[in-house]
């Protein structure tokens, strides 16, 4: 369950990363309608959190609830390792560049990023304890923590896009 939140997680960031990409291109063109456009990259990744928040809670109590454990962990381990890595690479090139153009929708996807960081450590630490002590709800467990983040990283987005002195007013 938590392999799967972890790659809910990384479509959410693919998602995000694309128009991250569009607004990228819009700013550099010096687009007039630069802070609209941020507020709804903002809301759409709040969303995807909150999309995110709500699967990984209802998979989560199910599998309590029917005694689900995780059928392999080999695999979340070798994925949450080379996640870590690379996920901590692109979320500074994200801080880099959102720092550089004054942009608070990319610096909320650098901490789009950063969130999917956790989910690796947690997706890596509860993958080691079911291999280690067959714990049969840490992978539920884990999946929880995730939910935690994920919801508070999707709050912060809504806060930053209904807050105008903090949506690209810094240049």
């Amino acid at each position: 369950m938590t392999l799967f939140g972890f790659g809910a997680d990384s479509f959410i960031e693919v998602f995000s990363g694309l128009g991250i990409t569009h607004m990228i291109i819009r700013i550099q063109k010096n687009n007039s309608n630069r802070n609209n456009f941020e507020k709804t990259a903002l809301k759409i990744t709040g969303f995807s959190f909150y999309f995110l928040v709500a699967g990984l809670i209802i998979t989560s109590v199910y599998n309590i609830w029917t005694g689900h454990n995780p059928t392999t962990t080999f695999t979340g381990v070798v994925i949450s390792i080379i996640s870590i890595v690379v996920m901590f690479s692109l979320m500074l090139l994200k801080r880099k560049e959102g720092n550089k153009l004054y942009s608070e929708a990319i610096l909320a996807d650098a901490e789009c990023t950063r969130v999917c960081i956790y989910m690796s450590i947690i997706l890596l630490t509860c993958s080691d304890i079911y291999e280690l002590f067959r714990i049969s709800y840490i992978d539920s467990i884990g999946t929880l923590g995730l939910s935690y983040f994920a919801f508070k990283e999707g709050r912060e987005c809504f806060e930053k896009a209904k807050n105008d002195q903090h949506c690209c007013n810094h240049g």
